[in-house]
C-alpha cells in the first residue's frame, strides 16, 4: 500500500513538473519579450549570466531559470559566439536562444575601392568605429609580416572589395583577408597569363596592373593601355606615365604636374627610370590585373587623354603630338 502511494505521488510530481516545464517552454517559444528593436553585444569571456543581465538591462523580460535551463539543454553555454546580435521587435526568448545558437551576428561592411592607396585603406579602417583597432603607427612597419607577406612595402597588396565583418573584428584580421584574397587572385591569374608578357613575376604584374588602374577607368581601354606599356617594356622605352610620378611626389602633389616634377629623380619617376617602378602605386582590381597579363595586340606606343574619360592612341610620336595639340593644348 505504501509503495503504491509513493509511486502514485512520484508520478503526480513528475506529471506536474512535466506540465510546468511544458508551460514554460510554451511561454519561452510564444511570448514576445522584445518590445523594440534591440542589440545584444557578446564579448569574449561573456557567460550566460552576463547575457541575461544585458537582456534585463534593456528591459527584455526573460525568465533567468528557464532561459539558462534551455540554453544548457542545447549546449549553448559552451558555444556562445562573440558578436553583435540584432533582436527584432516581437522576438521571444526562444527566438533569442535560437539566434545565439545559430551565431547569427550582425554584419558590418567596409569598402576599399579600386585605385585606392594603402594610406587611404588605413584611413578608412581607422575611421570605422566597429573595428577593433590594434595597429598603431609604430607597428605599421611590421604589418606585412603580420599578414603573412614576404613583401615589406604594403602598396597594392590588398584586394579592393567590400568586406563584411562582425563587430570588434580586428583591423589586422581584415587586412589579412584582403591580402590573402589578392594573393590568391594574383596567383590564379598569373598561371593563365599570356606567355609573351614582359613580366618576370606576379609582383611585376601587380605593379603594371596598378598603373593601368590609375591610367583609366574605362573597361574597354584597359587591355589597350596594357598593350602600350608591354610594347614599351619590350623595346626598352621609358613608360612615361604620370600616375607613377604623382605617387613618387607623395604629399607634394597638389593636383598638377609641373615640368620640374618630371625631372625630379624619385624611384617612381618613369620619365627618368626605365622599366617598372619598384612597387605598385595603388590597389588594382581584377580587371586591371587581367589586362596586365593579357595585353591587346597592336602597334600603339603612345596615348593621351581626350578629356572625356577615354584616350587617343598612336603608333608614332608625330601622331601623338597632334593628339596632344588637339586634346591637351
Amino acid at each position: 500500500m505504501i509503495r503504491s502511494i509513493v509511486a502514485f505521488t512520484s508520478l503526480m510530481v513528475l506529471s506536474l513538473l512535466f506540465i510546468w516545464g511544458g508551460m514554460h517552454y510554451h511561454i519561452l517559444q510564444k511570448k514576445p519579450v522584445v518590445t523594440s528593436l534591440s542589440t545584444l553585444d557578446i564579448k569574449k569571456g561573456d557567460t550566460l549570466d552576463s547575457v541575461i543581465r544585458q537582456l534585463k538591462a534593456q528591459h527584455i523580460a526573460v525568465n533567468s531559470l528557464w532561459f539558462k535551463l534551455f540554453a544548457y539543454w542545447t549546449h549553448l553555454d559552451r558555444m556562445l559566439k562573440v558578436g553583435e546580435y540584432v533582436l527584432n521587435k516581437g522576438a521571444t526568448a526562444g527566438d533569442i536562444l535560437a539566434q545565439l545558437k545559430q551565431g547569427k551576428t550582425r554584419q558590418y561592411s567596409i569598402t576599399f575601392p579600386e585605385g585606392w592607396s594603402f594610406k587611404q585603406v588605413l584611413q578608412a579602417i581607422h575611421e570605422n568605429p566597429n573595428l577593433q583597432h590594434t595597429l598603431s603607427g609604430t607597428e605599421l612597419a611590421g604589418v606585412m609580416e603580420k599578414v603573412g607577406s614576404d613583401q615589406s612595402h604594403p602598396e597594392g597588396l590588398f584586394f579592393p572589395d567590400t568586406y563584411y565583418f562582425e563587430k570588434n573584428s580586428t583591423d589586422l584580421e581584415l587586412l589579412k583577408r584582403a591580402h590573402d584574397k589578392m594573393q590568391q587572385l594574383l596567383a590564379s591569374e598569373w598561371e593563365k597569363r599570356d606567355k609573351q608578357v614582359p613580366l618576370d613575376s606576379p609582383y611585376q604584374a601587380l605593379i603594371l596592373a596598378s598603373i593601368i588602374e590609375k591610367e583609366t577607368a574605362a573597361a574597354a581601354e584597359r587591355k589597350t593601355i596594357a598593350g602600350v606599356f608591354s610594347r614599351r617594356l619590350k623595346k626598352g622605352m621609358l613608360l612615361q606615365t604620370d600616375p607613377t610620378v604623382i605617387y613618387g611626389m607623395g604629399d607634394d602633389y597638389q593636383g598638377n604636374i609641373r615640368r620640374s616634377d618630371l625631372r625630379e629623380p624619385t624611384p617612381y619617376n618613369t620619365y627618368l627610370n626605365k622599366g617598372l617602378p619598384p612597387t605598385p602605386i595603388a590597389m588594382p582590381g581584377k580587371a586591371a590585373i587581367v589586362a596586365a597579363l593579357h595585353p591587346a595586340d597592336g602597334d600603339a606606343l603612345f596615348f593621351v587623354a581626350r578629356g572625356n574619360g577615354l584616350h587617343a592612341f598612336s603608333a608614332t610620336y608625330s601622331t601623338h603630338e597632334k593628339y596632344v595639340e588637339l586634346y591637351q593644348r
